[in-house]
């Protein structure tokens, strides 16, 4: 199988609905992003020692819910291929609730803002993070395009939620891995 097919050099690619699109397009910059971000998921896990299987696990379901989301950004409202779709929704970011909380109660209380850094994971963890929130304002600003096209009806309602609760678990992971390490964090001194 050949990895280039040249069906892309004029600026155009496919959606998985099967219209083709310019590659500039909301809903190509919106999977794109996701694709970015799961990479930067992939960088993040790589760091992490062998003591921390229970997170690279996290890791690499949250590397599959972001590949799922990225199939459902990668199709037209109301398509047929959306059927055959699983749809995110509240169990996965229940889940991440679920880890967020975990971490959460094992850290000392937040009380000024931090600067992103660290140990390299957390600084990895803090660049999903930010990477996440701009994969979140490009599906919002998809979600606008489409009018008439209500969020729950077209699953990009709980792509919203799954990454706001995903760009939070960043966070809390990167105090969580600083706070293992033995890092401090560093306060912004404002």
């Amino acid at each position: 199988m050949k990895i280039y097919t040249q069906t892309g050099d004029k600026g155009k690619t496919g959606l998985l609905s099967g219209e083709r699109v310019f590659k500039s397009h909301v809903r190509i910059r919106a999977y794109g992003e996701a694709d970015e971000l799961n990479a930067a998921v992939g960088a993040l896990a790589a760091t992490l020692s062998g003591g921390q299987d229970q997170i690279k696990m996290q890791l690499v379901r949250v590397q599959s819910d972001l590949f799922q989301a990225g199939a459902w950004l990668s199709a037209t409202p109301g398509d047929e291929t959306l059927q055959r779709l699983t749809p995110l929704g509240q169990e996965q970011w229940r889940r991440l609730e679920g880890w967020i909380d975990h971490f959460n109660d094992q850290l000392p209380e937040l009380r000024t803002f931090i600067l992103p850094g660290g140990s390299p994971a957390a600084a990895w963890a803090h660049m999903a993070r930010t990477i996440c929130r701009r994969v979140e304002r490009v599906v919002v600003e998809l979600a606008h395009t489409q009018a008439g096209q209500p969020l729950p009806d077209n699953g990009l309602a709980d792509i919203l939620i799954y990454l706001n609760r995903l760009s939070d678990y960043f966070f809390v992971l990167a105090r969580h891995l600083n706070h293992s390490a033995g890092v401090s964090e560093a306060a912004w001194k404002g």
